[in-house]
């Protein structure tokens, strides 16, 4: 039974106030995960521009989680609105980058032309929707932007990778955007289990199980074995 939502408790540590504090721990999470893969990946023998934009897509998501944790949730009353935007941003160009690395695995596997197309609508669609973001201060931008990238541009070309090449790593990615869906779904059709355990919380750990699925996929990329 989905229960009321209500706002979690303050705690105060210390003498200092924390707001949403297990929603802001779960943020950790994701950002834990996500900074660990960064390393890994680091630790990794793989190069190239695939893994070297998804390296950079787990910096960025490290880094909005972090600062969404701690701007958007923990010490939200401290700060104005506009202090958002340092996480949504972040946010933002890591759902750039790790689209980014999608459309780079099609390399051997489309028209060059239509892959340098890609590319191009890629920075400018991230163009757009950080501008309306910015002027309006509206996060409805960046959901819109997260489901764009991950369900139509990540979803697309690792289904249409794995179908080509039935490459493990293209099949982990569809894992991690299946629970990635699943986060989605919980953070917009709000399913409270309990007051310190929220739809905020529950979409944070399946972003942080998610993110971990796409490290599972990066160690497992190889080079497209289809060329056109």
């Amino acid at each position: 039974m989905m229960l009321a939502i209500l706002p979690q408790p303050d705690i105060h540590i210390l003498g200092i106030r924390l707001q949403e504090p297990v929603t802001t721990l779960t943020d950790l999470l994701v950002t834990a995960v996500c900074f660990y893969a960064y390393w890994k990946l680091n630790k990794t023998s793989q190069s190239g521009k695939i893994i070297y934009f998804k390296k950079l897509y787990f910096i960025m998501m490290g880094f909005a989680t972090l600062f969404g944790g701690l701007i958007g949730h923990g010490f939200q009353y401290a700060l104005s609105l506009e202090w958002k935007l340092v996480g949504w941003i972040s946010s933002m160009v890591a759902v750039m980058f790790i689209e980014r690395s999608a459309i780079e695995y099609t390399f051997n596997l489309i028209p060059s032309k239509w892959h340098n197309l890609l590319l191009r609508l890629n920075i400018a669609e991230l163009v757009i929707i950080m501008f309306f973001t910015i002027y309006t201060l509206n996060f409805k931008f960046v959901e819109f932007h997260a489901i764009y990238g991950f369900m139509v541009v990540v979803f697309s070309f690792h289904l249409y990778i794995f179908i080509k090449t039935k490459n493990i790593g293209s099949r982990y990615m569809l894992y991690g955007i299946a629970v990635l869906a699943g986060a989605m779904f919980v953070f917009n059709y709000p399913i409270a289990l309990h007051i310190w355990f929220n739809h905020n919380d529950l979409s944070h750990v399946l972003m942080a199980i998610a993110s971990w699925l796409f490290l599972e996929a990066s160690l497992r990329f190889g080079e497209p074995s289809v060329k056109v």
